[in-house]
């Protein structure tokens, strides 16, 4: 390409950064990357009622985390500003007047509109081909506006003054603009100059086939800021919606994007949004992340959910953490999966009769684990207690308290007791992480320490006794039924 390649994006601060602009976005930065141009950033500011400092705070942050930094814009500068809409009025002034002095404006109720040239007009697009639109009807294609009663700019007159003054080469934006393009050139052709090269990109739909909403979960970039997903997946992922390398490779480091990318594998098809495959995508991510950065983000996340993290040993919280690596997609499932590590704040329970309750379990401190309650209900029976009470003797033992000879503990354990290891692996798990599923048990346990794990086995433990003597409680306060008629049981 003999011209110099310059690429914009134009949002509206007028609300959050769509996942679809953030695409849009993508792709003129990968464009202007491959072909060694500029990317511009340009505020399209113009609807002063709608536009608010968070939605204009929000573009800046969402490309910036997504790593797409422009070379001419705001914070940036450049030799084509001011970038922001709202500063150029005395540069739309001007060519407001060029037109009308060629007489191709003319005043209706106060608005000033764009006399058509009434013809057709071929759009040479670099992704969907040549499409003719036929602008002769008045009635189908009316004159369209380019300046409101109240003054204030229409989108398409100040897109194209800005697209020339800042010698745009290629408008690269979602399918949806197509039919705005014609009534573009029109007004290229009006002030003598010629037009950019177009290239309209497919929609990204939900999976059920509709156009993403705002409304819809994971349309905004926000979405995936919030749930520490990984940027780098995130925009490798983007890069998928709406182009291919064609070897159907999946995870593509940037750099070789960058090298790949081109207009010409750009699909004409729709793109669809499929939230599991973006979780995949960033789990082989998470796998490949260098262990200190995957500690510290970790933290981050874990810090976000209100795990006290900090109240804990550096070297025991990055084993905790290290023990997810290739078990979670995103690091907002972290806390999920390893909160157990950080749980501590001792309870007691107040039963409504002591009469009849163990001195072991009254004596028991019940910290913040909250169990699973169908796995509670499956796997803390009465056999369990007595299996999880033989477990904690071979764990006390243990000179080493390692994985490898925790494993070895509880397989002899299994084998005095005739029973499979299953049947010990599932209660186990559930005493110390509240959960039947997790990092891997031994190794868990390892970290845990042996006081720990001691202390949560007992804690399980008497919860299966509690459990039995709330339910005798709880049956022997039902009604009986006599002769017809309710009678209460005597306690």
């Amino acid at each position: 390409m003999n011209r110099e390649i310059r690429v914009r994006f134009a949002p509206s601060p007028t609300g959050y950064l769509h996942i679809g602009g953030a695409r849009t976005a993508l792709f003129n930065w990968l464009f202007a990357r491959h072909h060694e141009g500029k990317f511009i950033l340009r505020i399209e500011d113009t609807d002063i009622k709608r536009n608010t400092k968070e939605a204009m705070a929000a573009i800046y942050e969402g490309l910036e985390w997504l790593g797409l930094n422009w070379d001419e814009g705001p914070h940036v500068g450049g030799n084509f500003g001011p970038y922001l809409q709202s500063e150029r009025t005395e540069l739309y002034e001007r060519y407001l007047k060029k037109l009308q002095d060629a007489g191709h404006i003319f005043e209706d109720q106060g608005a000033l509109r764009f006399r058509s040239p009434r013809e057709h007009v071929v759009v040479d697009d670099l992704v969907r081909g040549k499409i003719d639109f036929d602008l002769s009807n008045e009635q189908t294609h009316p004159d369209m506006t380019i300046r409101r009663p109240d003054g204030s700019w229409v989108f398409h007159f100040v897109n194209v003054i800005d697209d020339l003054e800042m010698k745009i080469s290629h408008v690269i934006r979602g399918e949806d603009h197509l039919s705005n393009t014609p009534k573009h050139i029109e007004i290229f052709r009006a002030l003598g100059a010629p037009p950019p090269h177009y290239a309209h990109i497919p929609l990204i739909l939900n999976r059920d086939g509709t156009k993403m909403s705002k409304r819809d979960e994971g349309a905004k970039l926000d979405h995936y800021v919030n749930r520490d997903f990984l940027p780098d997946a995130v925009r490798n992922y983007l890069c998928l919606l709406g182009w291919s390398p064609k070897d159907n490779r999946e995870k593509i480091l940037i750099r070789e994007i960058i090298r790949l990318f081109d207009l010409e594998n750009i699909v004409r098809h729709n793109a669809t949004l499929d939230p599991d495959k973006l979780r995949w995508l960033n789990g082989e991510y998470m796998r490949d992340l260098d262990p200190r950065l995957y500690c510290e983000l970790g933290i981050v996340a874990l810090v976000r959910r209100g795990i006290p993290v900090r109240q804990f040993d550096p070297a025991y919280v990055k084993n905790a953490i290290e023990t997810s690596r290739g078990k979670i997609k995103v690091f907002d499932e972290l806390a999920d999966y390893i909160e157990f590590y950080f749980k501590g704040e001792e309870k007691r329970w107040k039963p409504s009769s002591i009469s009849s309750v163990p001195e072991h379990v009254l004596s028991i401190s019940y910290d913040d684990f909250i169990y699973d309650e169908r796995a509670a209900a499956k796997y803390f029976t009465k056999d369990n207690e007595s299996r999880l009470l033989a477990l904690r003797d071979a764990f006390a033992g243990l000179d080493k308290f390692t994985a490898a000879e925790l494993e070895s503990a509880l397989k002899e354990t299994a084998t005095k007791l005739g029973i499979k290891v299953a049947k010990l692996v599932h209660p186990l798990r559930l005493a110390c992480t509240e959960k039947t599923v997790g990092p891997g048990l031994y190794d868990g346990l390892e970290r845990l320490g042996k006081d720990r794990v001691i202390q949560l086995i007992n804690r399980a433990v008497a919860e299966i006794a509690r459990r039995r003597i709330v339910l005798k409680e709880n049956q022997q306060s039902l009604p009986t039924i006599t002769n017809g008629t309710k009678k209460q049981r005597n306690n």
